[in-house]
């Protein structure tokens, strides 16, 4: 057997045209397939089962809670939530990898997410660290459940933070020169 580039030759197509005029298509019927065994039926185990509905009372909970944190406690009250909220969000995402999150869980924790950002107190909220933790808390959640949306979230509340340097004004210091000015260098 001769060898071309290092192939044997005889295994290289030279574009010939191959001749199927003697050949009968769909002359036999193809094999039959065997019988597909339905689906097994998932059943959960009960803890997986409590803990969804543990989540989902939560869930449907946690803008009410978020709110009488604020009243109670003003901004950090907020902060000391977010940590809870944290928590509680790293518990669905172990749901959700385990898969053995329920349908009705997720939807409330996208329930959840657009409550949460509903709020009027969010407004009131000066120290816009806090918002913004919060906020990118929830895209992380909103990420984790529905990667693909269909269209693409803008209910966050407006952000005050000055994004723009330049955007300051500059104090006058106690001396009475501006900081800055020519007379400071």
């Amino acid at each position: 057997m001769d060898s071309l580039f290092g192939k044997p030759a005889d295994t290289v197509d030279f574009g010939g045209e191959a001749d199927y005029a003697a050949y009968e298509w769909f002359k036999e019927p193809p094999p039959q397939r065997p019988p597909q065994k339905p689906a097994e039926v998932y059943v959960p185990q009960q803890n997986v089962i409590e803990q969804n509905e543990a989540l989902d009372f939560a869930l449907k909970a946690a803008a009410n809670v978020l709110y009488g944190r604020f009243k109670q406690y003003g901004q950090l009250g907020v902060l000391a939530w977010c940590a809870e909220f944290e928590e509680m969000i790293t518990t669905i995402k172990k749901l959700g990898l385990d898969g053995n999150m329920f349908v009705s869980t997720r939807a409330a924790a996208l329930g959840a997410c657009k409550e949460i950002l509903s709020l009027d107190c969010l407004v009131e909220i000066k120290m816009q660290i806090i918002l913004i933790h919060l906020m990118s808390m929830i895209s992380r959640l909103r990420r984790f459940l529905d990667p693909d949306p269909i269209k693409p979230y803008e209910d966050y509340p407006p952000v005050n933070f000055p994004l723009d340097p330049s955007s300051y004004e500059q104090a006058p210091m106690p001396g009475g020169m501006p900081m800055g000015s020519p007379g400071m260098r």
